[in-house]
């Protein structure tokens, strides 16, 4: 089908549809260094800008709208996160183009804390807001884990169909579990230490794009990015908290004697290893800890793609 993205980032959401067959016709962000890494690897058809200032019918027609609306304001890492922040209100122009284009089916992600934000009522809001907007909406929190991911990173999926829309859309296929011993028809849960282990030491000779690292001290301190990882186990949740000029919070490396590597980091979300990203480390790794795995995404692509 034909696929709008909004919030686009890197492409890691479109990365997944363009697996299983779809096709993006249009996408936007407005991080200038996300949008030069999607043009490096996916295409030219994303547009830089605020949303806000681009009008519905500037967008081409589809059938599908995804999107990640940004997440600042909705984590339960932030605990400042109100109704009143201002980020929040970007899903309202998830929903604008929604209301406009009315594409058979939609897709929204977002953080866990969106559930929980003011005791679940904005959660209850959006949906609602896309009821009102003429779609049956459903939600699923996913742990990419669960999906073959190397990461335990859970999300929220809110799917939409249009009412006048027959066909009824299945949930994604659970492929991986913690427990293959009770679940013995599923795969056990890739670790990050298995996710790694054919990545060359950056330190040495190779050749892969983006293989430098932050070298900012290690601590263990139990807090995010400061917590000892566990190489048989699946990473913790790869993150995008931090600013531009080298504070960005970056995972251990499973040997625990350094900070993973942008290109370390990106095959934990799943990333191509020939996947390039443009800019410094500290925006690559932004990028990276925005995106939805390609992986999971490609899972999610999937129900789509024998339907109309």
């Amino acid at each position: 089908m034909k696929v709008v993205s909004l919030f686009s980032g890197a492409g890691g959401l479109d990365l997944g549809f363009i697996r299983e067959g779809h096709e993006i016709v249009w996408a936007n962000d407005n991080f200038d260094d996300a949008v030069l890494t999607y043009r490096k690897n996916i295409g030219e058809h994303i547009f830089l800008g605020d949303i806000k200032d681009v009008s519905s019918n500037m967008i081409p027609d589809h059938e599908i709208l995804i999107g990640g609306f940004p997440c600042q304001g909705f984590s339960v890492a932030n605990m400042n996160r109100s109704k009143n922040d201002s980020r929040n209100k970007l899903y309202l122009e998830f929903l604008r183009v929604l209301s406009d284009k009315k594409p058979k089916y939609f897709i929204a992600e977002n953080v866990k804390g969106i559930l929980s934000l003011e005791k679940g009522k904005i959660f209850e809001l959006i949906v609602s807001d896309f009821e009102s907007a003429g779609y049956t909406v459903t939600h699923k929190l996913l742990n990419s884990a669960d999906f073959g991911v190397p990461q335990k990173r859970q999300r929220v999926f809110i799917i939409g169909r249009r009412m006048d829309v027959p066909h009824s859309i299945q949930e994604p296929i659970i492929t991986h579990t913690e427990n293959p011993d009770i679940f013995d028809e599923l795969h056990p849960w890739v670790s990050v230490g298995e996710a790694l282990s054919d990545i060359p030491d950056p330190d040495g000779t190779h050749n892969l794009l983006n293989h430098t690292y932050s070298k900012f001290k290690l601590k263990f301190n139990g807090y995010l990015g400061n917590r000892r990882v566990d190489p048989d186990k699946p990473a913790p949740t790869v993150t995008a908290r931090g600013d531009s000029k080298g504070g960005v919070v970056v995972l251990h490396h499973p040997n625990n004697t350094r900070r993973m590597s942008v290109r370390e980091l990106a095959v934990v979300q799943s990333f191509p290893i020939d996947f390039e990203f443009i800019g410094t480390n500290s925006s690559a790794y932004r990028q990276i800890g925005n995106a939805v795995p390609p992986l999971l995404a490609q899972k999610i692509a999937v129900i789509f793609k024998d339907i109309k």
